[in-house]
């Protein structure tokens, strides 16, 4: 029997094969990280070291022991109320989309600067950029409408000299582009990325961060409701996560020349039947459902390309793959 206090070995088998954080998080190892930590963590009712996860403080000291001691990211912050992800879900969506391209590369992942990749709604937090160049050494192009948001994720790729000639952060100024006013003319991408805004107004958005502290057991009076942060462009849009998506499809179109793949996250199930719809309505030559598994929540990635399977190989084969580190 396990004593109070002793890390638990036992596997999240849920996740993907590389993720970093299939063993439960070692809170003794992160505090030598990230020493403020300390102050979150106690023992919960299993005798297991935790912290709680309705606290936007405790999680976001949580990324940034995790980001040290896993990715050697010396610097991550984010402004008060923006969206703090769960690192191990953001890790494994990077893990399956590098299965994705290895698939055009005869099963070997591409790894190296010029694997290049297009984070739409980049955020504050500059996550995936940074997980992705920290895994597999890809650049990145990163997108947001939100002017605070461009500015904190600049902020961090300027101080870890490991990101600051990998990721570059972009306003898009427009609400209503996705691709355009961000990508350049002739600018070409071997995928894209995206955790869409799931909710259809602010109303919506904070009633499902209420299920989700209740869930979380964090039912007191005056406790913090967006447990995990974000400003409205990060947790909702007019229509929701599938007219948001909807109009990624359709501007993919004429940004077919520019990119390999288009990936989103699709995180409820019903969305995907219209949206294979649509991208059957703009001849997509190839579509694909990549089913995620964190715990209880299930998430997938619709990953969708225009090219057949001759124009992925060229693509390949113009861009070096297989000449990478």
């Amino acid at each position: 029997m396990k004593k109070a206090g002793q890390f638990n070995k036992v596997e999240k088998e849920l996740l993907h094969p590389r993720n970093q954080h299939r063993l439960p998080y070692n809170f003794n190892e992160l505090i030598k990280f990230t020493p403020e930590l300390a102050a979150h963590v106690f023992f919960n009712e299993f005798g297991n070291q935790s912290i709680d996860f309705a606290n936007a403080e405790s999680v976001k000291l949580l990324n940034k022991a995790l980001l040290k001691q896993f990715y050697k990211i010396e610097y991550w912050d984010i402004p008060a109320n923006y969206l703090c992800p769960p690192i191990p879900g953001r890790a494994d969506y990077i893990h399956y989309l590098a299965d994705l391209l290895a698939e055009n590369n005869e099963g070997i992942v591409p790894r190296g600067k010029t694997i290049k990749g297009l984070d739409i709604g980049v955020g504050a937090n500059c996550i995936y950029p940074i997980l992705g160049n920290s895994e597999y050494g890809w650049s990145f192009a990163g997108s947001d409408i939100c002017r605070d948001a461009i500015k904190s994720a600049r902020n961090i790729v300027a101080i870890n000299p490991s990101l600051t000639k990998f990721i570059d952060c972009r306003l898009q100024q427009s609400s209503g582009n996705v691709f355009k006013g961000v990508v350049k003319a002739g600018e070409q991408f071997d995928f894209s990325i995206c955790n869409p805004p799931f909710h259809s107004s602010g109303k919506q958005a904070s009633a499902g961060s209420l299920k989700k502290n209740r869930n979380l057991g964090n039912l007191a009076s005056g406790g913090p409701i967006l447990n995990f942060g974000g400003k409205s462009a990060e947790l909702w849009c007019e229509g929701g996560e599938l007219v948001f998506v909807r109009k990624m499809i359709e501007e993919s179109v004429d940004f077919a020349d520019n990119f390999l793949w288009f990936t989103t996250l699709i995180s409820k199930k019903e969305h995907l039947k219209p949206l294979y719809s649509n991208l059957h309505y703009f001849k997509a030559s190839d579509v694909r459902t990549i089913s995620m598994s964190q715990g209880q929540k299930v998430s997938r990635i619709l990953a969708w390309t225009f090219k057949s399977k001759a124009q992925q190989t060229e693509w390949v084969k113009k861009r070096n793959w297989q000449e990478l580190d």
